[in-house]
C-alpha cells in the first residue's frame, strides 16, 4: 500500500511525526534504521532558521544523501517561509512540510502553527510562497480546525492541493483540544473526500490496531505516528509489518537493546556536544527504561548521572534488570 510524493516513495506508508525536542537527527536515523516510509524533523521556525539563530539549524540538519526525509518549517511571513524552505532544500531535504498544526501557545500567539487555520487566506499565501521557492515536494500538516466552531481542514486541504501541496497529514483534533480526549479519525474522512493527493492520519496511533482503525475510519492512505514511538524506535516498522506484511523488524532485547540504546546515546552526545547532549538524552533514556520496567532507584541513578561514562556504565544493568527479575 505504498505511494509516492514526487520522487519519494513512502514504502511503507508509515511516517514519523515531527516532535519538538525529540525527532532530531540521531532519533530520525535510528527510526529509519528499522524501516520507515518517511521521517520528519522537529519543527523549525523559519525566520530563526534564516537568521541562523543558534541551535535552530541543527534541528533541521540532514545529510544530502538521506532519503525519505522531510523538514518541517513554521512561520507567519511568506518571505521567511520561502527562504527557510530554500535553505533546507539546499542542505539535502527531500521534502518540505509546512506546520499548520502546532497547538503550543508560544507558536499560536505568534500567529503560526494551528493559528493559521483562523486565517486560511493568509495560510494559503504562505503555502504558495513555499511551493514556488523549491523544486522538492511540499506537504502540509494541520488539524481538524481551530475549535469546534472552525472545522475547516477539508477546505484548507483542498486549497492547499490547488496551490501545489503534494500530501496532507491531519491530526484528528482541533487546536483547542491540544492533546486531550481522543483523536477523531472519522472526521479526517471529510479531508479525504476533498483532496486527491495522499493523506496521512495522525493522533493517538500507538500500535498496529490503532493504525488499522485510523485508516478504516478516515480513508487515509497511511498513518503518521508520534508519541507512540518514544522508547520504541522500531514501532513504525512493526506497524508496517502487521498491516502490510513488510519485513518484520528485529525488536532488540538483552545485549542488542543495550547496544542500541548506548549507540543512540553516544550519537546524541556527538550531535549536541557533551553537556547539552547529556541533558537532551535523558528523556529518551527514560522512555527506554519505561519499556523494560527499570526499577525506580536505578532509573533515578541513570537520569541523574553527571557524566556520559557513568550513564554508559549503568545502562547494561538498567536495561537488563527487568528481564532478570522476570526470569527469577
Amino acid at each position: 500500500m505504498s505511494f509516492s510524493v514526487g520522487p519519494t516513495d513512502l514504502d511503507p506508508p508509515v511516517a514519523l511525526a515531527p516532535m519538538a525536542g525529540i525527532t532530531d537527527r540521531p532519533f530520525r536515523d535510528l527510526v529509519r534504521s528499522f524501516g520507515a516510509g518517511l521521517v520528519v524533523s522537529e519543527m523549525v521556525a523559519s525566520q530563526e532558521m534564516v537568521q541562523a539563530k543558534p541551535g535552530v539549524r541543527e534541528r533541521a540538519e540532514l545529510s544530502a544523501d538521506v532519503e525519505n526525509t522531510a523538514v518541517q518549517i513554521a512561520g507567519r511571513e511568506a518571505y521567511w517561509m520561502a527562504e527557510a524552505a530554500r535553505q533546507v532544500a539546499d542542505r539535502g531535504a527531500r521534502m518540505i512540510d509546512i506546520n499548520m498544526g502546532c497547538p503550543a501557545k508560544k507558536v499560536t500567539n505568534g500567529y503560526s502553527g494551528s493559528a493559521l487555520l483562523k486565517t486560511p487566506d493568509h495560510a494559503l499565501s504562505l503555502i504558495e510562497a513555499v511551493v514556488e521557492a523549491v523544486d522538492v515536494p511540499v506537504t502540509l500538516k494541520t488539524r481538524l480546525g481551530w475549535d469546534d466552531d472552525c472545522l475547516n481542514a477539508a477546505d484548507v486541504a483542498r486549497r492547499a492541493e490547488e496551490a501545489g501541496v503534494q500530501m496532507v497529514t491531519i491530526h484528528g483534533r482541533t487546536r483547542c483540544q491540544f492533546y486531550k480526549g481522543r483523536a477523531n479519525w472519522a472526521a479526517i474522512a471529510d479531508v479525504r473526500k476533498a483532496i486527491t493527493v495522499p493523506l496521512l492520519a495522525n493522533g493517538d496511533i500507538l500500535d498496529a490496531s490503532d493504525a488499522r482503525a485510523a485508516l478504516d475510519a478516515s480513508g487515509a492512505d497511511g498513518v503518521m505516528i508520534g508519541r507512540g514511538v518514544q522508547g520504541k524506535p522500531w514501532l513504525l516498522a512493526q506497524v508496517a509489518h502487521d498491516l502490510w506484511d513488510s519485513e518484520a523488524p528485529d525488536i532488540p532485547s538483552g545485549s542488542v537493546l543495550i547496544d542500541m540504546v548506548s549507540g543512540h546515546y553516544e550519537a546524541m552526545l556527538e550531535f549536541y556536544g557533551g553537556d547539552l547532549g547529556l541533558r537532551v538524552a535523558r528523556k529518551h533514556l527514560g522512555w527506554y527504561m519505561d519499556e523494560v520496567g527499570t526499577p525506580a532507584p536505578l532509573r533515578r541513578e541513570v537520569l541523574t548521572a553527571r557524566t556520559a561514562a557513568d550513564v554508559l556504565r549503568l545502562l547494561p544493568d538498567a536495561l537488563q534488570r527487568h528481564q532478570q527479575e522476570s526470569a527469577a
